[in-house]
């Protein structure tokens, strides 16, 4: 009967362990690193949301602010409007009666025509104001939600990182990086819109 030939399967099944555990080691390591810069964007993702939700929450509170003064204004021009028609009222009495209405009453209708004026400016430059602190708060609001996606995309990229840490799947870390770079380019679009 042939010798058997022995193979010193022991140190061989050593060396595969070894050249395992490094290639694992290896993944573990690019796994690591990418869930800590994913980490990374996520926090600043989650900063970049959280400022621009505060600021269109600013510039939201300013257009309410400058609504009710522009509110204000015009019923100062409806005050003024009616103050003016009960002078010319008042000039249409006198006439009635056959008789010269004085010039105060004249002047004063001329000078609350020229005050509504005033008021009407003012009251519409104040809507102009308000409109654009609106359109600015809701391209803010747009943006914040671009933000709030990057923040889920990259702690979805971060769950499948640790998946794949555990498991040692690299297809399950290749899909966390693509996560994490459908994040980072969710994070950018907000800034390509201005």
């Amino acid at each position: 009967m042939p010798e058997e030939i022995e193979i010193d399967t022991e140190r061989l099944r050593d060396a595969i362990d070894d050249e395992i555990e490094r290639q694992g080691g290896s993944l573990l390591r690019w796994i690591s690193l990418t869930t800590a810069v994913l980490a990374a964007l996520a926090a600043i993702g989650s900063l970049r949301a959280g400022a621009t939700v505060n600021e269109a929450l600013v510039l939201k509170t300013e257009a309410t602010r400058l609504q009710a003064e522009a509110s204000d204004q015009w019923t100062f021009y409806q005050a003024k409007g009616i103050k003016s028609a009960v002078a010319q009222s008042a000039m249409a009495s006198w006439q009635a009666a056959g008789r010269e209405p004085p010039a105060a009453l004249g002047a004063q209708a001329a000078r609350y025509t020229q005050e509504q004026g005033d008021i009407q400016r003012t009251a519409s430059a104040l809507e102009h104001q308000r409109d654009d602190r609106s359109r600015e708060a809701d391209r803010l609001l747009e943006a914040h939600h671009f933000f709030a996606a990057a923040v889920a995309l990259f702690q979805i990229a971060i769950a499948l990182g640790a998946v794949s840490a555990l498991t040692r799947i690299r297809l399950v870390w290749l899909v966390s990086l693509v996560a994490g770079i459908a994040g980072v380019v969710a994070m950018m679009l907000p800034s390509q819109g201005r």
